[in-house]
C-alpha cells in the first residue's frame, strides 16, 4: 500500500493581528523528519508557481516542508492567489515579516503547528528563503539558535537594494509612496514610506552582511547564473561576508529556477531539480537528513 503524502493548510495571526495562511507537506510514514521552513520573496506568495511542487519534492526526500504567506504580502486567506489587498502590501515592513516568521517558528517548536507531531522534528530545522525572503531568513537565522542550517535561494545581499538613490528617497518621503509595477498582474503595487523608516530605525540589525558574518550554522547559497532580478554578484557578496558558506551557482538558471506562475507542467523544471538536489546533499552533509 502506498504511503500517503499529507498537505494541510491553516491560519495564524501575524503582525498587527492580521491572519495569514500556512501549509505543510510531508510523507506520513511514522518517522520523525527534519523540517524546512520556506520564506517567499517580494511580490511573492506561498502558492506561487511551482513552490508546491518543490514542497512535494522535498517531502519525497524525507522532509516536512512548511511554507507561509507573510501577513502583509498583499494576499488574503480567502484570495490566496491574488494581490487583493494592496494597502496591506504597501504597509509591509521587514519588522512585520520577521514577526510573522517568529510566529511560525514559535508554533512549530511548541508542537501546535503540525498535527502529525510524530512526523516532524523541529529540533532539526533548516530555514530557507527566496529572493528578499532569503534576506529575512538570514536575519532570523543569525539570531535564533533553534535554526540548525540556512539555505538561501537567489537571495538579495542587502535590504535597501532598491532605494540607494538619494533623490528617489527624497521623492518617496515627499509623496509618501513609491510604486512597484508587477509585470505579471499589471498592478502598480504601493510601497509606503513606512518601509524606509523601518529599515532606517533598524539599519544595523538589518545589515545582511553583518548577519551573514555572525552565522555559526551551515549556510548554503544557491543562485542562478542568469538571474535578471537579483544578479549573481549578490551570491558572491554574501559568501564574501560568510566565507564558510557553501556556494552553488546553477548555470543558466533564472531568478525562479525555471518556474512560472501558474505552473501547469508535470514535474519540476531542470534548474529547480538541481536546486533541490544541492540542498538535499548539503543537508545530508550537515546531519539534517532523515537518517543523520
Amino acid at each position: 500500500m502506498q504511503t500517503p503524502f499529507v498537505r494541510r493548510e491553516l491560519q495564524l495571526k501575524g503582525a498587527e493581528e492580521r491572519s495569514f495562511s500556512l501549509d505543510y507537506t510531508l510523507l506520513a510514514d511514522g518517522r520523525p523528519k527534519p523540517v524546512i521552513v520556506f520564506c517567499h520573496g517580494f511580490k511573492g506568495f506561498k502558492d506561487w508557481g511551482h513552490w508546491q511542487a518543490v514542497a512535494l519534492a522535498f517531502a519525497k526526500r524525507g522532509y516536512v516542508f512548511v511554507k507561509f504567506n507573510f501577513s502583509h504580502n498583499g494576499t488574503k486567506p480567502e484570495t490566496p492567489l491574488d494581490f487583493s489587498d494592496l494597502e496591506a502590501f504597501g504597509h509591509n515592513t521587514y519588522s512585520k515579516e520577521l514577526y510573522d516568521l517568529r510566529v511560525v517558528l514559535d508554533h512549530l517548536y511548541s508542537g501546535r503547528l503540525i498535527r502529525e507531531t510524530e512526523e516532524a522534528n523541529p529540533a532539526r530545522l533548516c530555514l530557507s528563503g527566496h529572493s528578499r525572503g532569503g534576506g529575512i531568513a538570514l536575519l532570523q537565522a543569525a539570531r535564533d539558535p533553534r535554526i540548525k542550517a540556512l539555505a538561501t535561494w537567489a537571495s538579495v545581499a542587502r535590504l535597501d537594494y532598491s532605494w540607494q538613490d538619494p533623490e528617489r528617497i527624497r521623492r518617496w518621503e515627499e509623496e509618501g509612496v513609491l510604486y512597484a509595477f508587477n509585470s505579471r498582474t499589471k498592478q502598480q503595487m504601493p510601497l509606503y514610506f513606512d518601509l524606509y523608516l523601518d529599515f532606517q530605525a533598524h539599519q544595523k540589525a538589518y545589515d545582511l552582511c553583518r548577519a551573514a558574518s555572525s552565522l555559526r550554522i551551515p549556510h548554503l547559497i544557491v543562485h542562478g547564473s542568469k538571474d535578471p532580478a537579483v544578479p549573481v554578484e549578490a551570491a558572491h557578496e554574501l559568501q564574501n561576508c560568510h566565507p564558510a558558506a557553501e556556494l552553488a551557482i546553477i548555470e543558466g538558471a533564472d531568478h525562479v529556477f525555471g518556474g512560472r506562475h501558474p505552473w501547469t507542467k508535470e514535474g519540476l523544471p531542470p534548474h529547480s531539480r538541481k536546486l533541490i538536489e544541492r540542498q538535499v546533499s548539503f543537508l545530508a552533509k550537515v546531519g539534517l537528513s532523515l537518517t543523520p
